[in-house]
Order: structure tokens, then C-alpha cells, then sequence
């Protein structure tokens, strides 16, 4: 089981204070600066959990307005299903790839500003995990909603919290992400400059060259992980064999 992060940890007690009515449905949370005195964590954990609040249905962040609780919230039905790492990523590399080509003809200017800063952002090296994790799925969202197309919006969402939520699923993207920082973010530099081109086949073409490295990295991790299994093993069982060698 991964070990729980911070920004969790505030999204459940979040959760809980909706559920008791603290927060309504339909009413506007504090604001970030409030929630960071209330929890005694940093603006960036609180931007984190309400990232993750979002992705699984229980509050709406609009843009310059704040974070909403959701209408409706959600119920047994919101419950994930078990999936690995790589089926997750093989179905994001189909949708996130049509999201981008339907994208490409009709980003506006703004939305291809935001992603050049989350560029920028994704290349801080003082950034931590957590907050690289949250700039790499904003950059994603942002594509998926220049699609203008709702229901490929909601796959990705429900895909993306899938990506959050699943502590193995979270786990593999970890180890991977740990080591392959820089692929990545020259991949979604190139996913940006397709979209500046406006090419829709280029845009998808860059989007799945994304995905196909950090399936064959996940591919990888699984191997090494494998034979370093496969070595602790092969060293108890040699210790067993000379410590009963020995007492013969």
C-alpha cells in the first residue's frame, strides 16, 4: 500500500465537512489562504486536494472564482474500478490523443498560454512530486477541455482520477515519473508546439508518443522490480541453505 500524502489527508477532512453540511452543496469553499490557516498546511496542499476533490466529483473549481461544493454529490456509484497501471495508461493514450487532434483546429490563444507556463512549470527543479503531479494533470485537463467535447472531458476526468486515487496505479507512476522527468516534459513541448501549428494529426501523433514511452518505462520498472524480487528471494533461500549446512 503506498504511503498516504498530505493533500489526502485535507481532501478527506474536506469531504467530511461536506457531508456534515459544513459546506453545502451548491455553496463556495474558503478560499485557499483560509483552508491553509484551518488545516496548518501550506496553499500548495490545499490546491492539491481540491485538484483531487475535483477529479472525483465533489466540488467544481472555476477559474477566477473559486472552488464550489458539487450539486449533487457523489455516491457508491463514484467507486473505482481495478485497474493497472498500464491498462490505465492505454486507455489514456486514446482518448488523450483524440483530445488533443479535436483540439488543435481551435485552441485559442489563452488556453496555449497556460500550457506554456505549466511548461515552465513542470521544469522547476525545486518543485516537489506532489506539485508536478498537479501541474501534469492541469496541463492534460487543459487539452482535454479545448476539445470541446464533453463526454471525452468526463472519460479523461473519471481516467485522471483513477490516476490519483489508486494507490498502485499512483505508486508505478511514482517510480517511473521519478526517473524520466526530462522525456516528459520534452514530450508535452512537443504536444504544445503541434497545437500552436494547429495540426490535429501531429497533436495526436505527439500525444501517443507520450503515452508509448511511459508504457514501455512501466514495462520496464516491472521487469526491474521483478528481478530485484527474484534476487532477495535467491539470497533468503541461500542463507536458509547455509544456515541448515551449517547446523548439520
Amino acid at each position: 500500500m503506498a504511503e498516504r500524502r498530505l493533500f489526502e489527508d485535507v481532501a478527506d477532512e474536506i469531504r467530511r465537512l461536506i457531508l456534515e453540511g459544513i459546506y453545502p452543496p451548491g455553496t463556495r469553499l474558503p478560499g485557499e489562504r483560509e483552508l491553509s490557516e484551518r488545516f496548518e498546511v501550506s496553499r500548495v496542499t490545499i490546491r492539491e486536494a481540491e485538484i483531487a476533490l475535483q477529479a472525483t466529483g465533489w466540488i467544481h473549481i472555476r477559474t477566477g472564482a473559486g472552488a464550489y461544493v458539487a450539486s449533487e454529490l457523489p455516491g457508491n456509484n463514484g467507486r473505482l474500478p481495478e485497474v493497472s497501471a498500464f491498462e490505465l495508461t492505454e486507455a489514456r493514450s486514446l482518448f488523450e490523443a483524440e483530445a488533443a487532434a479535436l483540439a488543435a483546429p481551435t485552441i485559442s490563444a489563452e488556453t496555449l498560454a497556460r500550457l506554456e507556463e505549466l511548461l515552465d512549470a513542470m521544469a522547476d527543479e525545486q518543485a516537489s512530486e506532489d506539485e508536478i503531479s498537479a501541474i501534469d494533470r492541469e496541463f492534460h485537463m487543459t487539452i482535454a477541455a479545448a476539445s470541446n467535447n464533453k463526454a471525452i472531458i468526463h472519460v479523461i476526468e473519471s481516467l485522471w482520477r483513477m490516476r490519483m486515487e489508486l494507490p498502485d496505479v499512483r505508486t508505478s507512476h511514482s517510480m517511473v515519473c521519478r526517473k524520466d522527468g526530462k522525456a516528459r516534459q520534452a514530450e508535452h513541448a512537443d504536444v504544445v508546439v503541434a497545437l500552436q501549428k494547429r495540426d490535429a494529426a501531429g497533436a495526436r501523433l505527439a500525444m501517443r508518443r507520450h503515452f508509448n514511452r511511459l508504457l514501455e518505462s512501466m514495462l520496464d520498472e516491472t521487469e526491474e522490480r521483478a528481478l530485484v524480487e527474484l534476487r532477495q528471494r535467491s539470497a533468503e533461500s541461500r542463507e536458509r541453505y547455509l544456515l541448515s549446512a551449517k547446523l548439520a
